[in-house]
């Protein structure tokens, strides 16, 4: 029989797990706080308002502290917009994915297109910061139908987008039915087309691509995400959360028991635990550096690899530092799999 745990658990849980993790790593300066992976939008709001106390009473605490909490734009989940706001959230990620309601039904969301319309307009006016995102390229899709949506999308006058190309992983519904040949993408160059279209219409609004799939007005980024890509630490709390962190002259990459349950029974939550070695880190810096338009600082020789990358309009380099153009961005696995696996 399985165990059911209530929010009062769970909430003594999540605010335990950071005592511990405090008396780990030591004091640090916390500079935001993302309740993602998932449903956050689920947990009741006194019990995100107690993690962020909690979190700023055990830590340093930024002036600019950026609070993102991710929601779906389901009417049970937008009724709690106002209280997670009154407990500190101060920017919310909706999970639109499509305003299109065939596009919706493609992609398996429960939500309608008039859904997630309300969800913004009334995220706009409680949330001081509002992203919200959509996946292209999906099977049928055409660049005439992605301009009108992403059109629609930019009026909203949000200042952060994040966009996506449908991508097929492994172990998904996704994969079975694009190996049955029920589920065919827009084949690549088609789905460049609508990359390039992203990026003109999103700049033509003032909204720069920052990252390969996300796009902000100047002071906008989402600053919790800058951390990933330019491998900052962070830690990670609740099941299957994952962390980057430096203890004693260590790096260490954290992964946190997957299960619920076990999670909850574990007094050590962490199922991994491991030290990094320089070249890994290595491997993790220029993997999710590249992924943005700042680069990733290199003082190392250029390989011939990484100059024909630079000949071909896939890599700049200048002021020690190497940038993936838009194309290079496009192309990115292809760019790591040729310059860098092996460097």
């Amino acid at each position: 029989m399985r165990e059911t745990y209530g929010e009062k658990e769970w909430q003594q849980a999540l605010c335990a797990e950071l005592q511990r993790v405090r008396e780990w790593i030591g004091p640090r300066l916390l500079t935001t706080v993302f309740f993602g992976g998932g449903t956050p939008s689920l947990m009741q709001p006194q019990t995100v308002e107690a993690i962020i106390t909690e979190a700023c009473k055990l830590w340093f605490t930024s002036p600019g502290l950026e609070i993102t909490l991710e929601a779906n734009p389901n009417s049970v989940e937008v009724e709690k917009f106002q209280q997670l706001a009154q407990a500190g959230v101060n920017r919310i990620s909706i999970g639109v994915q499509s305003l299109r309601p065939e596009r919706l039904q493609n992609l398996g969301r429960k939500h309608s297109v008039e859904e997630a319309i309300k969800a913004i307009h009334t995220a706009q006016s409680t949330f001081k910061r509002v992203s919200f995102d959509l996946i292209y390229a999906t099977p049928g899709h055409t660049p005439d139908e992605w301009q009108t949506e992403l059109e629609q999308a930019l009026a909203f006058g949000t200042e952060h987008l994040s966009l996506y190309q449908l991508t097929i992983e492994p172990n998904t519904a996704f994969e079975r039915l694009h190996a049955q040949g029920t589920l065919i993408l827009p084949v690549d160059d088609l789905a460049a087309d609508m990359y390039e279209l992203t990026n003109s219409l999103c700049a033509a609004q003032g909204l720069q691509a920052y990252e390969v799939s996300n796009y902000a007005k100047p002071g906008a980024e989402c600053q919790h995400n800058l951390t990933y890509w330019r491998y900052g630490e962070y830690i990670g709390v609740g099941p299957g959360a994952h962390g980057r962190v430096a203890v004693n002259g260590k790096y260490l990459a954290t992964k946190q028991f997957r299960t619920p349950e076990r999670w909850l029974k574990e007094s050590i939550r962490d199922e991994e635990c491991l030290e990094l070695s320089a070249d890994e880190q290595e491997q993790e810096r220029i993997l999710m550096g590249l992924r943005t338009t700042e680069g990733i600082a290199w003082n190392k020789p250029i390989t011939n690899e990484i100059q024909t990358l630079i000949n071909e309009d896939f890599l700049t380099h200048a002021n020690s530092k190497l940038t993936a153009t838009a194309k290079g961005r496009l192309a990115l696995q292809a760019v790591l799999r040729y310059g860098f696996m092996d460097s």
